[in-house]
């Protein structure tokens, strides 16, 4: 667009925010952000500013984010949607729910003035996704307690039905806290059939908890969902191997060996080029330089007191 000289217009611009968050791609953003700066006309736009404030705390940039956010004098419920999410994203619980807090302080004041008969006041209502964000930050901050009340708030006092999403956020609290009864409980009482991600969850902090009993109902329930699916075995595998239990792990590798497995492969994009990485693949030109930057990678997380689970590695 920008060589054919066609000005870009809000929408194109908030399009290309939304891939650059997506993507990470911070620099792009920025440069975008600068073209905004120099249209007063777009500076004023509510949908641009919300796609910025997405963008920034995708990227990494949380306090430029606020910043921005900050500098707003008008905000709608999308904007502080993006700013709690942003805050829950980066693990900073005590932010997201602050700005919750201020969120629905403001709604409680500008309905006051509505009843004292006070034009100008708008009410600004959270949605479901602003509590996606609220659950999101509950979880990675260990709020058990704070996160049932503000599930039962959104149900109750707001009326909102929640999603999968939500229920994936509840499950994922109480599996971060250890309390997997707690959260095998709420996926049975849920309405409708859990999906395989939601189990999944579960079955991973089963792994990561030794749930020996836990983790084969759950392995059940997610055969019966995704019968081909060998990460689920893998896991199972992983349990019993932490448990000493190798007649379990034997059989359950040998029904992994009679499932057919596609390679795990992963892309990196570094300096515009992509590198593509399959599990097991010895090809790549950069192999050397790779593991050694992996090798000190774990150097550096064990100086951090990160205990790494390597006991129970499979080998095929």
């Amino acid at each position: 667009m920008q060589m054919l000289d066609v000005e870009p217009d809000q929408v194109t611009l908030t399009v290309a925010l939304s891939a650059c968050a997506h993507l990470g791609a911070l620099e792009m953003g920025e440069w975008i952000h600068a073209f905004v700066r120099r249209k007063p006309e777009l500076m004023a736009d509510a949908g641009l500013n919300n796609a910025l404030i997405n963008m920034y705390a995708k990227c990494g940039e949380i306090q430029t984010a606020r910043k921005l956010f900050d500098s707003l004098g008008e905000k709608d419920v999308t904007t502080w949607t993006s700013m709690i999410v942003g805050h829950a994203l980066h693990g900073q619980a005590n932010e997201a729910l602050g700005l919750f807090g201020e969120m629905e302080e403001i709604k409680w004041k500008n309905s006051k003035n509505k009843e004292e008969g006070n034009r100008g006041s708008s009410t600004i209502l959270p949605n479901d996704v602003t509590f996606i964000g609220v659950l999101m930050a509950c979880s990675h901050g260990g709020m058990i307690e704070e996160g049932k009340k503000y599930y039962r708030r959104m149900v109750d006092y707001y009326g909102l039905k929640p999603r999968e999403v939500h229920f994936g956020c509840m499950v994922d609290l109480f599996c971060r806290a250890g309390l997997l009864k707690e959260a095998y409980n709420f996926i049975i009482e849920m309405p409708g059939q859990a999906n395989a991600v939601i189990w999944r969850t579960l079955l991973g902090a089963c792994n990561i908890n030794g749930e020996i009993e836990l983790g084969e109902k759950v392995k059940l329930q997610l055969q019966e969902l995704e019968p081909g699916y060998v990460g689920d075995s893998v896991a199972m595998s992983n349990i019993y191997a932490a448990k000493g239990m190798w007649d379990k792990k034997v059989e359950v590798r040998d029904q992994i060996k009679q499932l057919r497995r596609a390679p795990g492969c992963s892309s990196i994009e570094v300096a515009s080029e992509i590198s593509e990485f399959i599990s097991g693949d010895d090809d790549h030109p950069l192999k050397t330089e790779i593991y050694e930057a992996l090798k000190y990678l774990t150097i550096s997380m064990k100086a951090y007191d990160y205990s790494l689970q390597i006991s129970s590695l499979l080998e095929f």
